[in-house]
C-alpha cells in the first residue's frame, strides 16, 4: 500500500525521463560535429537513447543552420557539439504512464522540461 513518501507512477516516469536526457547530453557534448555529419550523430544519439529501458521514442534534431553560422567565419570545418545545437523530445512510455519530455534553447540555455504526462498519477 503507497504511503506519502512513496512516488507515483506518474513521478517515476518522470524520472526516468530525466535519466534519459541525462544520459543524451552527457554522452554526447563535445562531440565533434559539422554540417555534414549533423545527421549521423542525430540518428546515433537517437538509437542509443531508444536503447534505454522504457523508451518509447526519441526525435533529435541537429541544427544545421546554427551550426553553420558557427563555422561561418572559423578556419575549422567542425565544432563542438553543445545544446545550442540541439533540438531533442524523449517520450517515455513507463507502466501505463507517458511522459513527453523536450529540449531546445530558452534564453540562451538548453533548458529540458516536461511537456506531458498522461495516464496513471
Amino acid at each position: 500500500m503507497p504511503t506519502d513518501t512513496d512516488p507515483t507512477v506518474a513521478e517515476e516516469a518522470c524520472f526516468e525521463a530525466g535519466i534519459k536526457f541525462g544520459t543524451l547530453y552527457h554522452q554526447f557534448a563535445g562531440t565533434p560535429v559539422s554540417p555534414d555529419s549533423a545527421e549521423s550523430i542525430s540518428t546515433a544519439m537517437e538509437e542509443s537513447i531508444e536503447n534505454q529501458p522504457h523508451c518509447a521514442d526519441v526525435t533529435v534534431d541537429v541544427r544545421t543552420d546554427e551550426l553553420e553560422a558557427e563555422l561561418a567565419d572559423s578556419a575549422a570545418d567542425y565544432t563542438e557539439l553543445t545544446g545550442r545545437f540541439l533540438e531533442v523530445e524523449i517520450v517515455v512510455d513507463y507502466e501505463d504512464c507517458e511522459v513527453v519530455t523536450r529540449m531546445a534553447m530558452e534564453e540562451g540555455y538548453p533548458l529540458m522540461r516536461v511537456e506531458s504526462v498522461r495516464g496513471r498519477d
